[in-house]
C-alpha cells in the first residue's frame, strides 16, 4: 500500500473526533428528541469540546514544542498543521451552534421559559436583575483594576471573567477584571407565571458600570480561559526515589494541572485589536486560539436546569428506563448459579445491581478467599466500594488496583484508595508505564483444598452512575483457564509487570492486537475458501494503524466488515478497490454507545469476544486491557440480537463517506424507524419486536446507498 492511497485511506484522528461531536450536537435539532434532551446534548457537546481542548489540543501544542518533527501516522501532519485544522473545523461549528441555540430558547418560550437576553432586557426583568445583583452579588464581588500595584490576575481554567477597557481623565487607560465565579451559574426567578433564567455573568456585565464608577467603559467583554490539562507523571520524579508515594505524587500533578498553558479563549463579543494585543500579551498566547462566540460560554447548566426550575412535564425528558434483573434466582445463589451456567447481563437495560449482590454474596461465602478487582472510575458514593469493604472486614483477602490515573477522575481515586486501605483492603497503583483500563474481577475459592474461579470481564467501569447513561456489558463465568488468566493477570500487576502469555484472556498490551490481527488473518483465509467472510466490530475508538492496515486487506480480499464505531474512525469506508467491503456507523442516542464487541465469522461459527479496549493506540500499546472470550451459546444470541439492532438502526445511525464526514439516510415511505436503543429496551423487556432483515441483504443495500451519495474519494452530492 503506497503512501499516497493510505492519505487517502485514513483520517486524522482529532478531526475525525471532531465529527463524532458534530454528530452529538446534530441531536439538538432532532424534535423527536424531548426539549430538555437537546439542551444536555448542547451541554455534552460543549463539555466533550472542553475536554478535547485541554487534553488533545494542550497534547499537541506540547508535542509541537518538544518534538517539532514529530507527524501524524496516518496523514503525514505535522503538530502544527493538525492544530490548524482543528481551530478551523471548531469554528465552521459557529453559525450551526448559534442556529441550535437560537431553536433552544425558541422552543423553551413555549414552555413559558424564557433566557434573559439582556440586550433587549424588559423593566421588570431589569429589576428582579438588579436587586439580585446588589443583594446577593455585589457584595462579595472583587472588581479589580491591572496597574502596576495589581498585575493581572491568573485566570482560572473554564471560569468566567468579565474584562473592560476603562477610560477617566485622571488616570487614563485601565484595564478591568472581574470575577464571575462567586455565586451559581445561574439564577431562576418567575414573572407572570414564566419562568426567567438569567447568567450570572450576564448580570455582572450589565450592572458593570456601578463597579467601575470613576470610569467610561469604552468596551467589555466575557472571557473564558480553557487551560492544557494533558499531565502526565514525569518520571524522573519516579526514579528520583523508588520509595515514592505515587498517591502523593499524583495529588503534586493535580495542583499543577490548575497552572498549565492556555488552549483556547472563548470571548462573547468581538474584541478591539487593543483588547486582543493586551489578552493575548497577559495571558501568553497567540491570536489564533482566540473564539468569538455569540452564546454562553459554558453550557454547564443544561445538566440541571430541569430541576432548578422544578418542572414536572415528564414529555421534556426521555422515558424512565427501569432495568431489570438479568436472573431471577434466590438471594445467595448466585455464585451457585455461575458454577453452573456463565452469565451475562447488559446495562441500563439490565440491572448493574446483580454485580453488586455477587460481591456481598462472595464476601459471606465460606469458600470464597480472595477477591481481586481493578478499578478506573467510581461513582461518587460507590456501592462497588462499598461491598469491597465490607467483604475485608468478613476476612477476605480483598486485592484493589486503582488507577490513580483515570483522567479528571483522580482525586476520587485517590480519596477512594484511603477508605479501602481504611477498611483493611490491600490497594495498588498500577503500573508506570502503563495504565490500567481493564475492568475484571477474579473471585478465588477454596473448597476442600481444591481452588476454583469465578471471573468477570465487563466493557464499562465499576460506576453505578454511569451504568444507567452507558450501554456496557459483563460476562461472568467459572471457566478455569479463564480465571487463572486472570490470577496471572493480577499477579503480574502486583509486581509491577504485564502479562507475556495468556490461555483464553486476550490481555494488551502484549495479548490483544496480536490476536485480533490473527482473526482478521483466518476470516480472509476461510473467506478465500467458503466466500462468506464476516467481521462485525463494536467499539468506541479506532485508530491504530496496524488493525486498519489488515482491515483494508480484509475488505481487498472481499470480507465484509462492519465497523460499529461510536467516536474516533480513522479508516475511510466505501472507497473503491480498498475499503468498499466497510461499512462505518456511528449510534448517537438516548445513551452512550460504550460496549465493546468483536465478532469474528458467521452462521453458527461466531467467536465472539467483549472487553474493555477500543482499536486506539493507547488501548493496544500504552494500556492494560482484557477480552474475554464469549462461549456460552445464549450469550452469544443475544449478542448477536445486540448487532442486529446495530445493523437495522435507521434513526440514530450515522454512515460515514469516503471523506470522512458522517451522513444519515432518509427513511422511505415503506420503511419502519428503528432506534436500535429503544428497540433494546424492548427487547429485554421481553416485548415483541421485529427484527428479521437478512444482515447480508442489508450490508449491500446500505453499500449502494452511500455509493448514490458520493464521488469516489468523498465527494457528498448536493441532496445529502
Amino acid at each position: 500500500m503506497g503512501e499516497n492511497n493510505e492519505k487517502k485511506l485514513f483520517i486524522n484522528r482529532e478531526l475525525s473526533w471532531l465529527e463524532f461531536n458534530r454528530r452529538v450536537f446534530f441531536e439538538t435539532f432532532d424534535t423527536s428528541n424531548p426539549l430538555f434532551e437537546r439542551l444536555k446534548f448542547m451541554s455534552i457537546y460543549f463539555s466533550n469540546l472542553d475536554e478535547f481542548f485541554m487534553v488533545r489540543v494542550g497534547s499537541l501544542r506540547e508535542d509541537m514544542e518538544n518534538f517539532p518533527d514529530k507527524v501524524d501516522d496516518k496523514t503525514g501532519w505535522s503538530m502544527k498543521k493538525q492544530i490548524k485544522e482543528i481551530y478551523t473545523k471548531v469554528q465552521l461549528m459557529e453559525p450551526l451552534i448559534k442556529k441550535g441555540f437560537k431553536n433552544i430558547v425558541k422552543d423553551l418560550k413555549k414552555y413559558n421559559i424564557d433566557i434573559i437576553d439582556f440586550s433587549n432586557i424588559s423593566k421588570s426583568e431589569s429589576t428582579v436583575a438588579e436587586k439580585y445583583f446588589l443583594e446577593e452579588i455585589f457584595p462579595v464581588l472583587s472588581p479589580q483594576i491591572v496597574d502596576r500595584t495589581h498585575p493581572f490576575p491568573f485566570l482560572k481554567n473554564k471560569e468566567i471573567y468579565i474584562i473592560a477597557l476603562l477610560e477617566s481623565k485622571q488616570d487614563g487607560n485601565k484595564i478591568g477584571i472581574i470575577p464571575t465565579t462567586i455565586k451559581d451559574e445561574y439564577f431562576t426567578f418567575s414573572i407572570n407565571n414564566r419562568k426567567k433564567v438569567a447568567f450570572v455573568s450576564d448580570v455582572i456585565k450589565f450592572h458593570s458600570k456601578k463597579l467601575f464608577a470613576k470610569y467610561e467603559i469604552k468596551e467589555i467583554h466575557k472571557i473564558r480561559v480553557t487551560r492544557n490539562a494533558d499531565i502526565t507523571i514525569n518520571e524522573a520524579i519516579l526514579d528520583s526515589d523508588n520509595d515514592a508515594d505515587f498517591r502523593g505524587i499524583m495529588q503534586t500533578m493535580l495542583k499543577k494541572r490548575r497552572n498549565l498553558a492556555p488552549v483556547r479563549i472563548q470571548v462573547c463579543s468581538e474584541l478591539s485589536d487593543k483588547m486582543k494585543s493586551f489578552i493575548c500579551d497577559k495571558i501568553d498566547c497567540d491570536e489564533n486560539i482566540i473564539f468569538t462566540e455569540k452564546i454562553p460560554l459554558s453550557f454547564s447548566f443544561g445538566f440541571s436546569l430541569y430541576k432548578t426550575l422544578k418542572l414536572d412535564n415528564k414529555k421534556l425528558l426521555f422515558s424512565e428506563n427501569k432495568p431489570l434483573k438479568c436472573i431471577n434466582i434466590e438471594k445467595g445463589q448466585l455464585i451457585k448459579y455461575i458454577e453452573q451456567n456463565d452469565l451475562f447481563f447488559n446495562v441500563p437495560f439490565q440491572s448493574f445491581g446483580t454485580f453488586v449482590d455477587l460481591l456481598y454474596e462472595a464476601a459471606d461465602d465460606a469458600n470464597v478467599i480472595s477477591i481481586k478487582i481493578s478499578l478506573y472510575r467510581l461513582a461518587s458514593h460507590s456501592k462497588i466500594i462499598s461491598a469491597l469493604a465490607y467483604a475485608a472486614e468478613r476476612g477476605k483477602d480483598v486485592l484493589c488496583l486503582l488507577e490513580l490515573r483515570a483522567r479528571f477522575d483522580e482525586q476520587n481515586n485517590i480519596d477512594y484508595s484511603k477508605i479501602l486501605e481504611d477498611a483493611g483492603c490491600t490497594v495498588i497503583y498500577g503500573l508506570n508505564d502503563y495504565k490500567v483500563h481493564a475492568k475484571i474481577c477474579l473471585i478465588t475459592k477454596k473448597n476442600h483444598n481444591k481452588i476454583s474461579y469465578i471471573t468477570q470481564v465487563g466493557t464499562g467501569n465499576y460506576n453505578e452512575k454511569t451504568s444507567e447513561q452507558y450501554t456496557d456489558i459483563s460476562y461472568i463465568t467459572a471457566d478455569n483457564d479463564i480465571g487463572a488468566d486472570a490470577n496471572d493477570l493480577f499477579r503480574a500487576l502486583c509486581l509491577g509487570d504485564v502479562v507475556e502469555h495468556t490461555r483464553s484472556l486476550w490481555i494488551a498490551p502484549n495479548c490483544f492486537k496480536s490476536n485480533v490481527i490473527k482473526l482478521i488473518d483466518e476470516e480472509i483465509s476461510s473467506h478465500k475458501i467458503n466466500k462468506n467472510g464476516c467481521i462485525v466490530i463494536k467499539i468506541n475508538s479506532m485508530n491504530d494503524i496496524d488493525i486498519m492496515k489488515k482491515l483494508v486487506e480484509a475488505s481487498q480480499a472481499g470480507v465484509k466488515i462492519e465497523l460499529y464505531i461510536r467516536g474516533i474512525c480513522c479508516i475511510r469506508a466505501g472507497i473503491e478497490g480498498y475499503t468498499e467491503n466497510i461499512i462505518v456507523k456511528s449510534v448517537v442516542g438516548k445513551y452512550l454507545e460504550h460496549s465493546r464487541i468483536l465478532c469474528f465469522g458467521k452462521g453458527g461459527q461466531e467467536k465472539i469476544f467483549i472487553g474493555s479496549g477500543d482499536f486506539l493506540n493507547r488501548n493496544t500499546r500504552r494500556r492494560v486491557e482484557v477480552f474475554i472470550p464469549v462461549k456460552n451459546p445464549e450469550a452469544k444470541k443475544v449478542i448477536l440480537k445486540i448487532l442486529d439492532f446495530f445493523r437495522n438502526d435507521n434513526k440514530k445511525g450515522w454512515y460515514m463517506l469516503p471523506d470522512g464526514l458522517y451522513i444519515k439516510k432518509e427513511l422511505s415511505s415503506e420503511e419502519i424507524s428503528v432506534d436500535s436503543q429503544y428497540e433494546l429496551e424492548k427487547y429485554f423487556k421481553n416485548k415483541s419486536i421485529n427484527n428479521n432483515a437478512n444482515p447480508d441483504n442489508r450490508f449491500m443495500k446500505i453499500i449502494n446507498i452511500i455509493k448514490s451519495k458520493i464521488d469516489l474519494f468523498g465527494k457528498i452530492s448536493d441532496d445529502s
